[in-house]
Protein backbone atom coordinates (compact mmCIF):
# COMPACT_ATOMS: atom_id res chain seq x y z
CA UNK A 1 0.00 0.00 0.00
CA UNK A 2 1.20 3.66 -0.57
CA UNK A 3 1.42 5.92 2.10
CA UNK A 4 1.05 10.18 1.61
CA UNK A 5 4.03 11.63 2.27
CA UNK A 6 2.54 14.47 4.00
CA UNK A 7 5.74 16.49 4.79
CA UNK A 8 5.70 16.67 1.25
CA UNK A 9 2.75 17.52 0.49
CA UNK A 10 2.72 20.19 3.68
CA UNK A 11 5.58 21.61 2.05
CA UNK A 12 4.05 21.73 -1.27
CA UNK A 13 1.20 23.69 0.12
CA UNK A 14 3.22 26.04 1.63
CA UNK A 15 5.00 27.09 -1.48
CA UNK A 16 1.65 27.48 -3.11
CA UNK A 17 0.39 29.80 -0.73
CA UNK A 18 3.44 31.60 -0.31
CA UNK A 19 3.34 32.13 -3.89
CA UNK A 20 -0.80 32.74 -4.09
CA UNK A 21 -0.48 35.12 -1.33
CA UNK A 22 2.15 37.21 -3.53
CA UNK A 23 0.53 37.55 -6.67
CA UNK A 24 -2.55 38.97 -4.71
CA UNK A 25 -0.50 41.45 -3.32
CA UNK A 26 0.59 42.24 -6.48
CA UNK A 27 -2.50 42.04 -8.09
CA UNK A 28 -3.85 44.47 -5.53
CA UNK A 29 -1.20 47.38 -5.69
CA UNK A 30 -1.40 47.01 -9.39
CA UNK A 31 -5.16 47.91 -8.97
CA UNK A 32 -4.57 50.80 -6.10
CA UNK A 33 -3.77 54.65 -7.72
CA UNK A 34 -0.75 56.51 -7.44
CA UNK A 35 -0.88 58.80 -4.41
CA UNK A 36 -0.94 62.71 -5.32
CA UNK A 37 0.31 64.18 -2.35
CA UNK A 38 1.57 66.88 -4.03
CA UNK A 39 -2.28 68.10 -5.85
CA UNK A 40 -1.88 71.56 -4.48
CA UNK A 41 1.66 71.97 -5.69
CA UNK A 42 1.04 70.39 -9.03
CA UNK A 43 -2.38 72.22 -9.23
CA UNK A 44 -0.67 75.85 -8.92
CA UNK A 45 1.68 75.08 -11.11
CA UNK A 46 -0.35 75.18 -14.09
CA UNK A 47 -2.98 77.68 -12.89
CA UNK A 48 -1.16 79.99 -10.98
CA UNK A 49 -4.62 80.37 -8.39
CA UNK A 50 -3.60 80.70 -5.07
CA UNK A 51 -7.17 78.68 -4.28
CA UNK A 52 -5.54 75.24 -5.20
CA UNK A 53 -2.78 75.77 -2.66
CA UNK A 54 -4.56 73.64 0.12
CA UNK A 55 -5.91 71.06 -1.74
CA UNK A 56 -5.59 67.48 -0.97
CA UNK A 57 -6.81 64.41 -2.31
CA UNK A 58 -8.44 63.78 0.95
CA UNK A 59 -10.79 66.52 0.84
CA UNK A 60 -11.08 65.72 -3.00
CA UNK A 61 -12.14 62.35 -2.72
CA UNK A 62 -15.49 63.34 -0.89
CA UNK A 63 -16.45 65.83 -2.64
CA UNK A 64 -15.58 63.74 -5.83
CA UNK A 65 -18.18 60.93 -4.63
CA UNK A 66 -20.87 63.60 -3.91
CA UNK A 67 -20.56 65.59 -7.25
CA UNK A 68 -20.66 61.94 -9.28
CA UNK A 69 -23.77 60.54 -7.38
CA UNK A 70 -25.54 64.02 -8.05
CA UNK A 71 -24.64 63.50 -11.98
CA UNK A 72 -24.64 59.70 -11.88
CA UNK A 73 -28.52 59.79 -13.36
CA UNK A 74 -27.74 62.03 -16.26
CA UNK A 75 -24.27 60.02 -17.63
CA UNK A 76 -24.51 57.61 -20.76
CA UNK A 77 -22.42 55.02 -18.95
CA UNK A 78 -22.76 55.53 -15.37
CA UNK A 79 -21.31 52.07 -14.46
CA UNK A 80 -18.57 52.50 -16.62
CA UNK A 81 -18.00 55.88 -14.91
CA UNK A 82 -18.57 55.29 -11.31
CA UNK A 83 -16.77 51.89 -11.80
CA UNK A 84 -13.63 52.93 -12.86
CA UNK A 85 -13.38 55.85 -9.93
CA UNK A 86 -14.70 53.71 -7.24
CA UNK A 87 -11.79 50.99 -8.37
CA UNK A 88 -9.20 54.04 -8.18
CA UNK A 89 -9.74 56.02 -5.22
CA UNK A 90 -11.28 59.17 -6.84
CA UNK A 91 -8.77 60.11 -8.38
CA UNK A 92 -9.32 62.70 -11.34
CA UNK A 93 -7.28 61.32 -13.72
CA UNK A 94 -8.20 63.03 -16.65
CA UNK A 95 -7.74 66.51 -14.62
CA UNK A 96 -4.21 65.86 -13.20
CA UNK A 97 -2.91 63.95 -15.85
CA UNK A 98 -3.94 66.26 -18.97
CA UNK A 99 -4.17 69.61 -17.09
CA UNK A 100 -0.28 70.54 -18.51
CA UNK A 101 0.45 71.67 -21.80
CA UNK A 102 -3.01 72.40 -24.19
CA UNK A 103 -4.59 68.63 -23.53
CA UNK A 104 -8.12 69.81 -21.61
CA UNK A 105 -8.31 72.92 -23.98
CA UNK A 106 -7.82 70.61 -27.17
CA UNK A 107 -10.48 68.62 -25.85
CA UNK A 108 -12.90 71.10 -25.39
CA UNK A 109 -11.94 72.64 -29.15
CA UNK A 110 -12.63 69.17 -30.60
CA UNK A 111 -16.08 68.91 -29.14
CA UNK A 112 -17.23 72.30 -30.11
CA UNK A 113 -16.31 71.24 -33.53
CA UNK A 114 -17.83 67.84 -33.68
CA UNK A 115 -20.94 69.39 -35.69
CA UNK A 116 -17.91 68.56 -38.98
CA UNK A 117 -19.11 65.12 -38.12
CA UNK A 118 -23.24 66.32 -38.46
CA UNK A 119 -23.34 65.62 -34.73
CA UNK A 120 -24.47 68.27 -32.95
CA UNK A 121 -21.78 70.06 -30.12
CA UNK A 122 -24.68 69.91 -27.30
CA UNK A 123 -24.75 66.04 -27.22
CA UNK A 124 -21.73 66.01 -26.15
CA UNK A 125 -22.30 69.06 -23.36
CA UNK A 126 -18.95 71.61 -25.36
CA UNK A 127 -20.15 73.90 -24.09
CA UNK A 128 -20.08 73.20 -20.12
CA UNK A 129 -16.64 71.60 -20.75
CA UNK A 130 -15.41 74.44 -22.45
CA UNK A 131 -16.87 76.98 -19.12
CA UNK A 132 -15.22 74.68 -16.66
CA UNK A 133 -11.65 74.47 -18.54
CA UNK A 134 -11.67 78.29 -18.34
CA UNK A 135 -12.55 78.26 -15.11
CA UNK A 136 -10.25 75.67 -13.63
CA UNK A 137 -6.89 77.24 -16.13
CA UNK A 138 -8.30 81.02 -14.75
CA UNK A 139 -5.63 82.59 -11.83
CA UNK A 140 -8.61 84.13 -10.13
CA UNK A 141 -12.00 82.49 -11.18
CA UNK A 142 -12.22 80.00 -7.67
CA UNK A 143 -11.65 81.90 -4.52
CA UNK A 144 -11.58 79.37 -1.95
CA UNK A 145 -10.34 75.19 -1.62
CA UNK A 146 -14.04 74.66 -1.46
CA UNK A 147 -15.00 75.90 -5.22
CA UNK A 148 -11.71 74.46 -6.06
CA UNK A 149 -12.37 70.95 -5.00
CA UNK A 150 -15.83 71.56 -6.44
CA UNK A 151 -14.71 72.49 -9.44
CA UNK A 152 -12.44 70.25 -10.47
CA UNK A 153 -14.81 67.60 -9.37
CA UNK A 154 -17.46 68.76 -11.52
CA UNK A 155 -14.73 69.12 -14.72
CA UNK A 156 -13.54 65.48 -14.26
CA UNK A 157 -17.35 64.10 -14.14
CA UNK A 158 -17.42 66.12 -17.73
CA UNK A 159 -14.60 65.51 -19.09
CA UNK A 160 -15.19 61.19 -18.55
CA UNK A 161 -18.95 61.32 -20.03
CA UNK A 162 -18.28 63.50 -22.67
CA UNK A 163 -14.76 62.20 -23.97
CA UNK A 164 -16.33 58.26 -23.73
CA UNK A 165 -19.43 59.66 -25.43
CA UNK A 166 -17.45 61.44 -28.25
CA UNK A 167 -15.00 58.50 -28.83
CA UNK A 168 -17.91 56.43 -28.76
CA UNK A 169 -19.98 58.09 -31.41
CA UNK A 170 -16.86 58.42 -33.76
CA UNK A 171 -15.85 54.86 -33.59
CA UNK A 172 -19.08 53.13 -33.52
CA UNK A 173 -21.94 55.79 -34.29
CA UNK A 174 -24.00 57.63 -31.90
CA UNK A 175 -27.06 54.96 -32.39
CA UNK A 176 -27.35 51.68 -32.42
CA UNK A 177 -29.58 50.33 -35.26
CA UNK A 178 -29.94 47.36 -34.73
CA UNK A 179 -32.08 49.44 -31.93
CA UNK A 180 -34.16 51.76 -33.89
CA UNK A 181 -35.20 49.66 -36.93
CA UNK A 182 -37.68 46.77 -37.42
CA UNK A 183 -35.93 45.14 -39.76
CA UNK A 184 -32.16 44.98 -39.15
CA UNK A 185 -29.81 41.83 -39.29
CA UNK A 186 -26.68 43.21 -39.70
CA UNK A 187 -23.75 42.84 -37.55
CA UNK A 188 -22.78 45.98 -35.91
CA UNK A 189 -20.25 46.41 -33.38
CA UNK A 190 -20.79 48.23 -30.16
CA UNK A 191 -18.78 49.94 -27.75
CA UNK A 192 -18.20 47.51 -24.47
CA UNK A 193 -16.53 48.82 -20.82
CA UNK A 194 -13.78 47.87 -21.70
CA UNK A 195 -13.33 49.88 -24.87
CA UNK A 196 -14.61 52.88 -22.62
CA UNK A 197 -12.13 52.57 -20.05
CA UNK A 198 -9.40 53.33 -22.61
CA UNK A 199 -10.08 56.97 -22.65
CA UNK A 200 -8.88 57.22 -18.64
CA UNK A 201 -4.97 56.51 -19.80
CA UNK A 202 -4.72 58.30 -22.89
CA UNK A 203 -1.09 59.97 -23.52
CA UNK A 204 -1.57 63.05 -25.74
CA UNK A 205 -4.88 64.18 -26.13
CA UNK A 206 -4.69 65.27 -29.19
CA UNK A 207 -3.39 62.35 -31.17
CA UNK A 208 -6.08 60.44 -29.50
CA UNK A 209 -8.86 62.38 -31.01
CA UNK A 210 -6.74 62.43 -34.22
CA UNK A 211 -6.85 58.96 -34.14
CA UNK A 212 -10.33 58.53 -33.84
CA UNK A 213 -11.84 60.39 -36.83
CA UNK A 214 -12.79 58.18 -39.65
CA UNK A 215 -11.07 58.26 -42.39
CA UNK A 216 -12.37 56.53 -45.14
CA UNK A 217 -12.79 58.35 -48.50
CA UNK A 218 -16.32 58.25 -48.18
CA UNK A 219 -16.55 59.63 -44.72
CA UNK A 220 -14.20 62.56 -45.65
CA UNK A 221 -16.00 63.67 -48.91
CA UNK A 222 -19.68 63.86 -47.09
CA UNK A 223 -17.67 66.05 -44.28
CA UNK A 224 -16.37 67.97 -47.28
CA UNK A 225 -20.28 67.84 -48.52
CA UNK A 226 -21.63 69.00 -45.03
CA UNK A 227 -19.14 72.18 -44.34
CA UNK A 228 -19.52 73.32 -48.24
CA UNK A 229 -23.41 73.42 -47.60
CA UNK A 230 -23.79 71.44 -50.77
CA UNK A 231 -28.04 71.20 -51.62
CA UNK A 232 -29.48 68.50 -53.34
CA UNK A 233 -31.14 69.18 -56.33
CA UNK A 234 -34.88 69.61 -55.58
CA UNK A 235 -34.14 69.38 -52.24
CA UNK A 236 -34.23 71.92 -49.13
CA UNK A 237 -30.83 73.04 -47.37
CA UNK A 238 -32.54 71.43 -44.45
CA UNK A 239 -33.43 68.23 -46.25
CA UNK A 240 -29.85 68.09 -47.34
CA UNK A 241 -28.30 68.19 -44.15
CA UNK A 242 -30.51 65.39 -42.94
CA UNK A 243 -29.58 63.48 -45.52
CA UNK A 244 -25.64 64.07 -44.84
CA UNK A 245 -25.80 63.62 -41.34
CA UNK A 246 -27.82 60.19 -41.23
CA UNK A 247 -25.04 58.98 -44.09
CA UNK A 248 -22.33 60.16 -42.30
CA UNK A 249 -23.83 58.20 -39.06
CA UNK A 250 -23.99 55.07 -41.35
CA UNK A 251 -20.57 55.08 -42.45
CA UNK A 252 -19.46 55.21 -38.43
CA UNK A 253 -21.36 51.85 -37.64
CA UNK A 254 -18.92 49.01 -37.21
CA UNK A 255 -20.43 46.51 -39.83
CA UNK A 256 -18.55 47.10 -42.74
CA UNK A 257 -17.13 44.11 -44.93
CA UNK A 258 -13.86 43.33 -44.26
CA UNK A 259 -13.73 40.38 -46.91
CA UNK A 260 -11.31 40.12 -49.66
CA UNK A 261 -14.74 39.21 -51.66
CA UNK A 262 -18.36 39.85 -51.12
CA UNK A 263 -21.55 40.74 -52.92
CA UNK A 264 -23.45 44.21 -51.71
CA UNK A 265 -26.84 45.45 -52.35
CA UNK A 266 -27.96 48.68 -52.11
CA UNK A 267 -31.17 48.95 -51.34
CA UNK A 268 -32.13 52.47 -52.62
CA UNK A 269 -29.81 52.14 -55.51
CA UNK A 270 -31.51 49.70 -56.68
CA UNK A 271 -27.72 47.76 -57.25
CA UNK A 272 -25.73 45.04 -56.84
CA UNK A 273 -22.09 44.91 -57.06
CA UNK A 274 -19.53 42.06 -56.44
CA UNK A 275 -16.68 43.26 -54.93
CA UNK A 276 -13.18 42.02 -54.78
CA UNK A 277 -10.26 43.67 -53.16
CA UNK A 278 -12.01 46.80 -52.18
CA UNK A 279 -13.47 47.22 -56.11
CA UNK A 280 -16.32 46.54 -57.82
CA UNK A 281 -15.84 43.80 -60.30
CA UNK A 282 -19.24 43.58 -61.67
CA UNK A 283 -22.50 45.43 -61.12
CA UNK A 284 -25.27 44.85 -61.86
CA UNK A 285 -29.88 46.26 -61.71
CA UNK A 286 -31.80 44.69 -59.21
CA UNK A 287 -35.77 44.84 -57.97
CA UNK A 288 -36.02 45.18 -54.57
CA UNK A 289 -39.15 44.96 -51.72
CA UNK A 290 -42.16 47.82 -51.74
CA UNK A 291 -41.36 50.37 -49.71
CA UNK A 292 -43.76 52.69 -47.64
CA UNK A 293 -41.92 56.08 -49.26
CA UNK A 294 -42.92 55.24 -52.27
CA UNK A 295 -46.21 57.21 -53.31
CA UNK A 296 -45.12 60.30 -51.13
CA UNK A 297 -42.47 63.10 -51.08
CA UNK A 298 -39.80 61.95 -48.59
CA UNK A 299 -39.38 65.80 -47.23
CA UNK A 300 -39.56 66.74 -43.62
CA UNK A 301 -43.41 68.10 -43.79
CA UNK A 302 -44.71 65.00 -43.83
CA UNK A 303 -43.04 63.75 -40.90
CA UNK A 304 -43.59 64.56 -37.22
CA UNK A 305 -42.20 63.00 -33.54
CA UNK A 306 -43.81 59.80 -33.99
CA UNK A 307 -41.40 58.99 -36.99
CA UNK A 308 -39.01 57.61 -34.02
CA UNK A 309 -40.66 54.01 -34.13
CA UNK A 310 -40.18 51.93 -37.14
CA UNK A 311 -43.00 51.10 -39.15
CA UNK A 312 -41.51 48.93 -42.14
CA UNK A 313 -44.20 47.89 -45.13
CA UNK A 314 -44.77 44.59 -45.19
CA UNK A 315 -42.41 44.42 -48.44
CA UNK A 316 -39.39 45.92 -47.32
CA UNK A 317 -36.38 43.95 -48.51
CA UNK A 318 -34.65 44.39 -44.93
CA UNK A 319 -30.77 45.07 -43.86
CA UNK A 320 -28.88 42.10 -43.31
CA UNK A 321 -25.10 40.20 -43.52
CA UNK A 322 -25.09 36.85 -43.95
CA UNK A 323 -23.39 33.84 -47.08
CA UNK A 324 -24.34 32.67 -49.85
CA UNK A 325 -23.61 28.90 -49.56
CA UNK A 326 -25.86 27.60 -52.26
CA UNK A 327 -27.81 27.76 -55.82
CA UNK A 328 -30.93 25.86 -57.01
CA UNK A 329 -31.28 25.78 -60.45
CA UNK A 330 -34.58 25.46 -61.60
CA UNK A 331 -35.94 26.31 -58.08
CA UNK A 332 -39.45 25.61 -56.56
CA UNK A 333 -41.11 28.48 -54.91
CA UNK A 334 -42.17 27.62 -51.70
CA UNK A 335 -44.88 30.82 -51.34
CA UNK A 336 -44.91 32.41 -47.81
CA UNK A 337 -48.08 32.54 -46.04
CA UNK A 338 -48.36 36.23 -46.53
CA UNK A 339 -48.42 35.84 -50.05
CA UNK A 340 -50.24 32.65 -50.12
CA UNK A 341 -53.55 34.08 -48.37
CA UNK A 342 -53.87 37.56 -49.66
CA UNK A 343 -52.85 37.07 -53.43
CA UNK A 344 -52.90 32.94 -54.60
CA UNK A 345 -55.84 32.02 -52.94
CA UNK A 346 -58.30 35.01 -53.33
CA UNK A 347 -56.83 35.19 -57.12
CA UNK A 348 -57.33 31.22 -57.26
CA UNK A 349 -61.19 32.16 -55.94
CA UNK A 350 -61.78 34.50 -58.84
CA UNK A 351 -60.33 32.10 -61.63
CA UNK A 352 -60.37 27.84 -60.91
CA UNK A 353 -57.95 27.78 -63.62
CA UNK A 354 -55.02 30.17 -61.95
CA UNK A 355 -53.11 27.60 -60.14
CA UNK A 356 -52.87 25.21 -62.95
CA UNK A 357 -51.83 27.99 -65.42
CA UNK A 358 -49.21 29.39 -63.42
CA UNK A 359 -47.88 25.82 -62.75
CA UNK A 360 -48.99 25.80 -58.47
CA UNK A 361 -49.22 23.24 -56.74
CA UNK A 362 -51.84 22.79 -53.95
CA UNK A 363 -50.71 20.90 -50.39
CA UNK A 364 -52.96 19.73 -47.53
CA UNK A 365 -51.23 18.68 -44.15
CA UNK A 366 -48.43 17.77 -46.34
CA UNK A 367 -50.51 16.13 -49.15
CA UNK A 368 -50.69 17.57 -52.95
CA UNK A 369 -53.96 18.16 -53.71
CA UNK A 370 -54.22 16.16 -57.60
CA UNK A 371 -57.38 18.54 -58.84
CA UNK A 372 -57.01 22.24 -57.07
CA UNK A 373 -60.37 23.04 -59.33
CA UNK A 374 -62.58 21.65 -57.03
CA UNK A 375 -61.43 23.07 -53.79
CA UNK A 376 -64.22 25.81 -52.49
CA UNK A 377 -62.04 28.74 -51.66
CA UNK A 378 -64.54 30.70 -49.86
CA UNK A 379 -64.54 28.46 -47.16
CA UNK A 380 -60.90 27.62 -46.83
CA UNK A 381 -59.03 29.22 -43.58
CA UNK A 382 -55.17 30.75 -43.64
CA UNK A 383 -53.79 27.82 -42.73
CA UNK A 384 -55.37 25.07 -44.26
CA UNK A 385 -53.35 25.03 -47.80
CA UNK A 386 -49.92 25.50 -48.62
CA UNK A 387 -48.49 26.70 -52.20
CA UNK A 388 -45.47 25.87 -54.39
CA UNK A 389 -44.76 27.16 -58.39
CA UNK A 390 -42.92 24.35 -60.03
CA UNK A 391 -40.11 25.18 -62.25
CA UNK A 392 -40.87 26.41 -65.53
CA UNK A 393 -40.61 29.79 -67.40
CA UNK A 394 -43.28 31.61 -65.29
CA UNK A 395 -41.84 30.82 -62.18
CA UNK A 396 -41.47 33.94 -60.36
CA UNK A 397 -37.82 32.71 -59.42
CA UNK A 398 -36.99 32.64 -62.71
CA UNK A 399 -34.24 29.79 -63.65
CA UNK A 400 -32.06 29.96 -60.46
CA UNK A 401 -32.00 31.53 -56.81
CA UNK A 402 -29.17 32.29 -54.59
CA UNK A 403 -29.72 31.28 -50.84
CA UNK A 404 -28.26 32.39 -47.83
CA UNK A 405 -29.18 32.19 -44.36
CA UNK A 406 -31.26 34.49 -42.59
CA UNK A 407 -35.05 35.08 -40.40
CA UNK A 408 -36.58 36.85 -43.35
CA UNK A 409 -36.88 34.07 -45.88
CA UNK A 410 -35.41 36.43 -48.71
CA UNK A 411 -32.39 35.59 -51.44
CA UNK A 412 -31.41 36.63 -54.76
CA UNK A 413 -32.91 35.29 -57.12
CA UNK A 414 -33.86 35.45 -61.17
CA UNK A 415 -37.61 36.54 -62.75
CA UNK A 416 -39.12 36.27 -65.54
CA UNK A 417 -40.48 40.01 -64.91
CA UNK A 418 -37.67 41.68 -66.77
CA UNK A 419 -38.84 44.52 -68.16
CA UNK A 420 -39.11 45.98 -64.39
CA UNK A 421 -35.35 46.50 -64.97
CA UNK A 422 -35.93 49.25 -66.96
CA UNK A 423 -38.03 50.91 -64.91
CA UNK A 424 -36.09 53.89 -62.76
CA UNK A 425 -38.06 53.27 -59.96
CA UNK A 426 -37.45 49.17 -58.76
CA UNK A 427 -38.81 48.59 -55.70
CA UNK A 428 -41.72 46.29 -56.67
CA UNK A 429 -40.67 42.57 -55.23
CA UNK A 430 -42.19 40.67 -52.52
CA UNK A 431 -39.53 41.20 -49.73
CA UNK A 432 -36.10 39.09 -52.48
CA UNK A 433 -34.25 40.77 -54.64
CA UNK A 434 -34.30 40.16 -58.10
CA UNK A 435 -31.06 40.04 -60.07
CA UNK A 436 -30.81 41.82 -63.56
CA UNK A 437 -28.08 38.74 -64.94
CA UNK A 438 -28.09 36.13 -62.69
CA UNK A 439 -26.01 33.72 -64.94
CA UNK A 440 -23.15 36.50 -64.68
CA UNK A 441 -23.44 36.52 -61.10
CA UNK A 442 -23.07 32.78 -60.70
CA UNK A 443 -19.96 33.06 -62.71
CA UNK A 444 -17.94 35.62 -60.42
CA UNK A 445 -19.24 33.78 -57.43
CA UNK A 446 -17.82 30.06 -58.44
CA UNK A 447 -16.03 31.02 -61.48
CA UNK A 448 -15.36 28.73 -64.48
CA UNK A 449 -15.55 24.87 -64.01
CA UNK A 450 -18.03 21.96 -63.73
CA UNK A 451 -20.13 23.84 -61.18
CA UNK A 452 -20.35 26.87 -63.56
CA UNK A 453 -20.98 24.68 -66.55
CA UNK A 454 -23.50 22.58 -64.99
CA UNK A 455 -25.88 25.60 -63.80
CA UNK A 456 -25.43 27.16 -67.58
CA UNK A 457 -26.70 24.18 -69.47
CA UNK A 458 -29.60 23.44 -66.66
CA UNK A 459 -30.74 26.76 -66.71
CA UNK A 460 -30.59 26.99 -70.83
CA UNK A 461 -32.61 23.74 -70.64
CA UNK A 462 -35.11 24.40 -68.34
CA UNK A 463 -35.47 21.38 -66.45
CA UNK A 464 -38.66 20.63 -64.69
CA UNK A 465 -35.89 19.33 -62.16
CA UNK A 466 -34.56 21.63 -59.35
CA UNK A 467 -30.89 21.14 -58.50
CA UNK A 468 -28.80 22.69 -55.99
CA UNK A 469 -25.32 23.95 -56.22
CA UNK A 470 -23.02 23.98 -53.32
CA UNK A 471 -20.31 27.06 -53.42
CA UNK A 472 -17.07 26.05 -53.04
CA UNK A 473 -16.32 28.38 -50.63
CA UNK A 474 -19.35 30.85 -49.18
CA UNK A 475 -19.59 34.16 -50.22
CA UNK A 476 -21.02 36.87 -47.70
CA UNK A 477 -23.39 38.98 -48.65
CA UNK A 478 -24.87 42.57 -47.33
CA UNK A 479 -28.17 43.91 -48.35
CA UNK A 480 -27.67 47.23 -47.30
CA UNK A 481 -29.21 50.98 -47.07
CA UNK A 482 -27.21 54.09 -48.32
CA UNK A 483 -29.13 57.07 -49.44
CA UNK A 484 -25.74 59.06 -49.98
CA UNK A 485 -22.24 58.93 -50.86
CA UNK A 486 -19.32 59.62 -53.64
CA UNK A 487 -18.64 57.82 -56.69
CA UNK A 488 -15.37 56.88 -58.32
CA UNK A 489 -14.84 60.42 -59.44
CA UNK A 490 -15.64 62.30 -56.49
CA UNK A 491 -19.14 63.09 -57.11
CA UNK A 492 -22.20 62.69 -54.32
CA UNK A 493 -25.24 60.62 -55.84
CA UNK A 494 -28.35 60.24 -54.05
CA UNK A 495 -30.95 58.08 -53.92
CA UNK A 496 -34.83 58.54 -52.47
CA UNK A 497 -35.16 57.35 -49.04
CA UNK A 498 -37.94 54.71 -50.56
CA UNK A 499 -38.27 53.11 -46.87
CA UNK A 500 -37.97 56.17 -45.25
CA UNK A 501 -35.14 54.69 -42.96
CA UNK A 502 -33.59 58.46 -43.47
CA UNK A 503 -36.04 59.48 -41.89
CA UNK A 504 -35.95 57.34 -38.57
CA UNK A 505 -32.50 57.93 -37.80
CA UNK A 506 -32.46 61.21 -38.13
CA UNK A 507 -35.40 61.63 -35.36
CA UNK A 508 -33.35 59.14 -33.20
CA UNK A 509 -30.35 61.33 -33.54
CA UNK A 510 -31.92 64.69 -32.71
CA UNK A 511 -34.20 62.72 -29.64
CA UNK A 512 -29.95 63.55 -28.36
CA UNK A 513 -29.95 66.74 -27.78
CA UNK A 514 -33.86 66.87 -25.79
CA UNK A 515 -32.56 63.83 -23.85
Amino acid sequence: MKILNTFSFKSKWHTLSVGLCALLVITFASCKHTKRSDMAQTIYEVNKNKAFNKVTEEGFQPVFQKILAEKKAKLKNPKVITGFYESNGYDPVLVLDHMKGEDLKTLAAYLKKSGEHGLDPKIFQADDINNLVDKFYSKDAIKTPEEAYETMARLEVALANSLINYTNALQYGLISPRKIYARYFTQTLRPDSTSMKKVFGIADMKSFLDSIQPKSAQYVALQKALASNVQVPGKTAEETDRILKVNLERLRWKNKPADDKYVVVNIPDYRLDVMQNGKSVMNMKVCVGEGRNIDRTDNLVEYDESDKVDRPFSRETPQLNSAIYTVQVNPVWNIPKSIATKEIMVAAAQDPYYLSNHNMAVYQNGKEIEDSETIDWSSAGPNDYEFKQRPGDNNALGKIKFLFKNSSSVYLHDTPAKLAFNKQMRAVSHGCVRVERPLDLAHALFGDGNKFDTIKSDMEAGSSEPKDIALPKKVPVYLTYTTCWADKSGTLQFRPDIYGLDIVLFAHLNKYLTA
